[in-house]
C-alpha cells in the first residue's frame, strides 16, 4: 500500500522536474539566446536549434523556429514547425495555425478546419483582435462561397451585439461584410456596410474604393470617380488595412492601386 501511495508522488516529481528543465532551456536558448537577435538573422535559428536538440517537445521553440519561415514565405517549412507546436501545446497553437494558414499560406480549407476544431475543443477564440468566425468567413470569401461567408459573419455580428453592443463590431468586419454583399451583387447592402465601416475609420481607402465600385455598378460614375480618387489620396497618406501582419501579407481584397487605377472613370496618369 505504501508503494502504491508513493507512485503519484514520484510521477508529480518527475513532471515538475521536466517542467523546470524545459523552463531552463527556454530561458537559455530563447530569452537569453534567440530573442537577442532579429528573427531574420541566422543566430535566431541557431539558438532555437540548440534548444530543440536538448528537448524537441517544447512547443514555443517550434513556434519561434517557424517565425522566419512565415515572413520569408517558406510556408511548407513554417507549417511543418507549427505542426510540432500544435502537437505539444494544442490549445495554444491550433487556432493560431488556422490564422496563419488563412493570412499567410492562403490554405483556406486548412484554416477553416483548424479554427472550427479549435472552437469545438477550446471555445470561442480570437487571433490578432478578430474572432475565429471572422477568419472562417474570410476563408469562405476567398473560396467564392459568398453565402456561407455571409452566414458565418452575420452570426458573429449577432453574438457580438448580444454580448456587448453594435459599437463593438470592428470596422474591418463591416468592410468584409460589404465585400461579401458586393460579390453577391447586392450593391445597396454593400454600400451600407462600407458606410458603417467608414463611420469608424473615415479615411479607410479600401472601403471607399469598393464603395466606388458599387456606385459604378449603379451607373453613378461621377460620384464613383470622386470617391475612388479620394480613396487613392487616402491610401497615399497610409490609410488602408493596417492589421499587424498586413505589412507582411496583403489581406484579402486589399486594393492593389497599380491595377485599381484603371477602374477609375476618366483616369489619366
Amino acid at each position: 500500500m505504501k508503494i502504491i501511495a508513493i507512485i503519484p508522488l514520484l510521477l508529480a516529481g518527475m513532471f515538475c522536474f521536466s517542467q523546470n528543465r524545459q523552463e531552463l532551456i527556454i530561458e537559455k536558448y530563447l530569452k537569453n539566446g534567440a530573442y537577442k537577435y532579429h528573427y531574420t538573422l541566422q543566430a535566431w535559428s541557431d539558438h532555437i536549434d540548440k534548444g530543440l536538440k536538448e528537448d524537441s517537445t517544447i512547443a514555443v521553440l517550434w513556434q519561434n523556429k517557424a517565425l522566419p519561415y512565415w515572413k520569408m514565405k517558406k510556408y511548407d517549412l513554417a507549417v511543418a514547425c507549427y505542426n510540432k507546436a500544435v502537437l505539444y501545446e494544442r490549445e495554444n497553437y491550433l487556432g493560431r495555425r488556422g490564422y496563419l494558414k488563412c493570412i499567410f499560406q492562403k490554405d483556406y480549407k486548412g484554416a477553416i478546419a483548424d479554427m472550427e476544431m479549435a472552437e469545438k475543443e477550446f471555445g470561442y477564440g480570437y487571433q490578432n483582435d478578430h474572432s475565429y468566425p471572422f477568419y472562417i468567413a474570410l476563408c469562405y470569401l476567398q473560396l467564392n462561397e459568398f453565402k456561407q461567408a455571409e452566414q458565418v459573419l452575420q452570426k458573429d455580428f449577432e453574438r457580438t451585439i448580444a454580448k456587448h453592443d453594435i459599437s463593438w463590431i470592428h470596422y474591418l468586419d463591416l468592410f468584409y461584410m460589404g465585400i461579401i454583399y458586393y460579390e453577391l451583387r447586392d450593391y445597396d447592402k454593400a454600400i451600407a456596410f462600407f458606410d458603417r465601416s467608414l463611420s469608424t475609420y473615415p479615411q479607410f481607402s479600401d472601403a471607399k474604393y469598393y464603395k466606388g465600385l458599387c456606385l459604378l455598378q449603379k451607373e453613378d460614375k461621377s460620384n464613383a470617380e470622386l470617391l475612388m480618387r479620394e480613396a487613392k489620396a487616402d491610401f497615399e497618406l497610409g490609410y488602408s488595412i493596417n492589421e499587424d501582419d498586413s505589412f507582411y501579407e496583403p489581406y484579402p481584397y486589399k486594393v492593389n492601386w497599380y491595377m485599381a487605377k484603371w477602374t477609375i472613370p476618366n483616369y489619366k496618369e
